[in-house]
């Protein structure tokens, strides 16, 4: 078995995966208007943690966040050659340093932790986080690692924001993920983390399983999804089959729901294709922004912070059905048992990958 655990979430809504907890429980967002951030001083509405500011901002949260989950588990295990740190990120520090935005970070990494190994950066557009805790469950699985720390972290940094305003993928509003209003996405910036591991006994607090799920490209084009949904069916539709798991064992989906016209009608249609169009679905965009490689461990973080208390949380900034195919999108909080999640995200490039977490 392959377990997940000691989740750590570092976003505007708190420095804890507890004080982010409070916040959705509450439907607190994390989304401001930050004056004259945009490429021509537009104010733009953005997800910023306050306070984090300067040089080394990328370094500062993933430094954070590890020093959090150091204390939720057996901290023997950072110094064995047995355990390795992988980093999902777009961007990475790319403030500090244009050419190389990882490996100072890494180097910093290794030496504040005293790690055997070097950390590995996993990039691959906004399937980064999905993608390296997959990573980890499979190092797992196959000895190569005994323990597999994963920390997904990105920035709001002018580079990403100029792009994608040149993308006229930018909001006017907060995003409204699968809204018939929505316009396109919020940026954010924060930072998850988590261990994934075989050993039940290093974590502090008892931890979950981790089904391993696949990841598929839909080849479509460079910034616009599948319009068919192709290359997130297939990647579902492995990851299930992988672990034998029937539709009728969904209990909740947590989809990545950018707020972009494309993206949302995407997933419409391939979660109609998957006949989980009934599921309780939710996106967390609403409360975090799109933090980019970070948003795959924050969001499956808070997933799992769903699973441990009982509720699912509404998703914000919906009010009314803008995707052709029907979606059960959560529109208050509700309590409910929750034994197995499916996590989705997609990205630029045509990547789609997905994963599940399931209650022991």
């Amino acid at each position: 078995m392959i377990y997940i655990g000691a989740e750590v979430i570092v976003s505007p809504l708190g420095e804890t995966a507890e004080d982010n907890w409070e916040a959705l429980r509450e439907n607190r967002s994390g989304i401001a208007l930050v004056p004259a951030a945009g490429f021509n001083n537009e104010d733009i509405h953005l997800s910023r943690i306050a306070g984090l500011n300067g040089p080394l901002r990328f370094q500062q949260l993933v430094i954070k966040a590890l020093t959090q989950l150091k204390e939720r588990i057996d901290a023997s295990i950072l110094a064995s050659d047995r355990t390795l740190v992988l980093i999902s990120s777009t961007k990475g520090a790319l403030d500090d340093n244009l050419q190389d935005p990882f490996s100072e970070t890494n180097a910093a990494v290794k030496q504040h932790f005293g790690l055997f190994h070097m950390p590995i950066v996993i990039s691959n557009a906004c399937i980064s986080g999905v993608l390296a805790l997959n990573v980890a469950g499979n190092m797992v699985e196959a000895r190569q690692y005994d323990h597999v720390i994963v920390v997904g972290c990105d920035v709001a940094s002018d580079f990403v924001l100029y792009g994608f305003q040149s993308l006229f993928a930018v909001s006017d509003k907060p995003c409204a993920p699968f809204d018939a209003a929505r316009n396109g996405i919020t940026l954010g910036e924060g930072c998850g983390a988590a261990l994934v591991s075989g050993t039940k006994s290093v974590f502090n607090n008892t931890p979950l399983e981790l089904l391993t799920g696949t990841s598929a490209n839909d080849a479509n084009h460079i910034s616009g999804p599948s319009r068919t949904g192709e290359g997130l069916v297939r990647s579902v539709s492995r990851t299930m089959l992988k672990h034998g798991t029937g539709i009728e064992e969904i209990d909740f989906v947590c989809a990545h729901g950018t707020g972009t016209v494309f993206n949302d009608e995407m997933e419409a249609i391939a979660f109609d294709r998957l006949a989980l169009s009934d599921k309780p679905l939710n996106s967390l965009k609403g409360y975090f922004g799109h933090t980019l490689g970070a948003a795959g461990v924050i969001e499956t973080a808070v997933c799992m912070q769903m699973m441990r208390n009982g509720i699912l949380i509404k998703s914000l900034g919906y009010r009314d059905a803008g995707t052709s195919m029907p979606l059960n999108i959560i529109l208050e909080n509700e309590p409910k048992k929750l034994r197995t999640v499916l996590k989705t995200a997609s990205g630029f490039g045509g990547g789609n990958a997905s994963l599940m977490i399931r209650d022991l």
